[in-house]
């Protein structure tokens, strides 16, 4: 376990300066655009490649792990087949996006009054943007061939050079050549990711990567595990592509952009730990599910739950009353002001009470996907994204507007853990283990409760003029108490970092 947990700090550590990256490509949006139309055209445009390199690609390389770590699987052509298969995929889904672009672009178009040069800024966007999925679902492949050869900080470090690109030249060329910008970084950092991802799986001496069509019982297996992946397995980015299309239907200018600034905020430190969880995890479960090391899947599976609510519950209640604080901070600078703050921050004060639910959510799928199990996720998930969060929103959107939106995936994120845990639990037996002796899940809940009151009084009472004074005394004031709470308390986990932390600094 402990060197389970160093490889997911690895990851995560890198996992954070790509994430730090990739936030400042929409803290630079938002200043110089704000949540006006212009930063929402960025957004839309990119809202299909991206979406289609975290669904299609996560959903390949999610089944090429499991299926390349079976005994019965000829590695070698398995790694030329399911190379082919996606490549020719992405292409044909990339060339379909184009080819459809005004039809694709046409369903996003909402009641505001929008001109024509917005619409083609938004139109030239996608075009440039669009063919970035064939590097950008290739470099999510190559990133579960590396995996599987157990070099998980290479699959990161290429998200981090993506994220680094992407921001450097847009950049450069948003103050030269204007917005469309975005679209030619887009397309010039996604191959320049899949380009280190070859140059580093190459330096392997692996299986060679290349063209076969042939067919066997290990694509075929492939197809019928990935379909419905593809369909219900990405979650987050299901809610992500709805709730940037329901908030282009409320007829409110920068309402996309407010989500999407939300969104952005509120996954960031979730997805930080998530991905660095999930891309460490997945084939290390898949190879134990292999061997039928049961005892050791169920370990993990619980005390995994369980560190993720550790470090994400203290996350979400901070998040929650500095929310407007956060959107201060991070966003409201020159474009971005005080009105597109006003307009954001509620939705992000929601957004984040599903943190949680959303990276439990991804983790256990990991572990139905290593049973084998693709259609259980599948089905919940289509309840949840396009029932209940769908229903929320349309019972809600009235009386909140926008808000609605983060309300419909908060409801819809809980139904969908207790979905999962209660059919793991039936079908793999697979606990939370929230009675264990080992675990003492309720350990956790005054420390919890202490948070949230301090939390509470110091955003109420200790507000300054100055945004940042604001922030960084909340910040201060937090890690405090979350540290003492936790030590106060007796958190068994906590406990033993700070004995072995006292420990090495003895030795020195």
């Amino acid at each position: 376990m402990n060197k389970f947990i160093k490889l997911i700090g690895a990851v995560a550590i890198i996992n954070v300066v790509a994430r730090v990256f990739g936030f400042l490509r929409e803290m630079i949006i938002a200043y110089q655009f704000g949540t006006g139309h212009t930063s929402d055209s960025i957004s839309t445009a990119y809202m299909i490649p991206n979406f289609l390199y975290l669904v299609v690609g996560g959903a390949f390389t999610t089944v090429f792990i499991s299926i390349y770590n079976r005994e019965s699987t000829d590695k070698g052509l398995f790694v030329k087949q399911s190379f082919t298969i996606v490549a020719v995929t992405a292409t044909i889904m990339t060339l379909i996006g184009m080819i459809f672009a005004d039809p694709i672009l046409d369903s996003f178009k909402t009641d505001k009054i929008v001109s024509e040069e917005e619409v083609a800024l938004t139109r030239d966007l996608y075009l440039w943007m669009m063919p970035s999925s064939i590097f950008l679902v290739l470099s999510s492949w190559y990133s579960g061939l590396l995996n599987v050869n157990q070099k998980f900080h290479l699959s990161s470090f290429a998200i981090l050079i993506y994220n680094a690109v992407f921001l450097l030249i847009a950049v450069v060329l948003s103050q030269t050549i204007g917005p469309i910008g975005y679209g030619i970084s887009a397309f010039a950092s996604a191959i320049l990711m899949v380009y280190f991802l070859v140059i580093g799986y190459r330096k392997l001496d692996s299986f060679k990567v290349g063209l076969s069509f042939k067919q066997n019982v290990s694509t075929k297996e492939l197809w019928i595990m990935v379909v419905p992946i593809m369909l219900g397995g990405a979650t987050v980015q299901l809610y992500a592509l709805l709730q940037r299309y329901i908030a282009g239907l409320l007829s409110l200018e920068g309402a996309v952009s407010s989500v999407n600034y939300a969104s952005k905020l509120m996954q960031f430190p979730q997805a930080i730990l998530i991905t660095a969880v999930t891309t460490v995890i997945y084939p290390i479960l898949s190879q134990k599910e292999a061997d039928n090391d049961h005892a050791s899947i169920k370990s993990l599976y619980s005390k995994g739950l369980h560190y993720l609510l550790l470090l994400l519950a203290p996350v979400t209640i901070f998040s929650y009353f500095y929310s407007t604080s956060l959107i201060q901070v991070v966003f409201e600078y020159s474009n971005f002001n005080a009105k597109s703050t006003a307009a954001t921050a509620p939705v992000l004060a929601v957004f984040v009470l599903s943190m949680y639910f959303l990276a439990a959510n991804g983790y256990i799928t990991r572990f139905y996907y290593a049973k084998g199990d693709s259609m259980a996720p599948v089905i919940f998930s289509l309840l949840n994204v396009f029932g209940v969060n769908i229903a929320v929103i349309f019972l809600m959107v009235d009386s909140t507007g926008v808000v609605s939106i983060a309300w419909g995936t908060l409801i819809s994120s809980i139904v969908n853990f207790i979905m999962l845990v209660v059919y793991a639990s039936i079908k793999y037996d697979l606990k939370m283990g929230i009675f264990s002796k080992e675990l003492q899940f309720f350990r956790a809940l005054p420390p919890l409760i202490v948070i949230t009151i301090v939390m509470y009084f110091s955003s109420e009472y200790l507000v300054f003029d100055n945004k940042w004074v604001t922030f960084i005394v909340g910040l201060v004031i937090f890690s405090a108490v979350l540290a003492g709470s936790y030590l106060l308390f007796g958190v068994k986990e906590v406990k033993e970092f700070s004995d072995k932390l006292k420990r090495k600094l003895l030795k020195q």
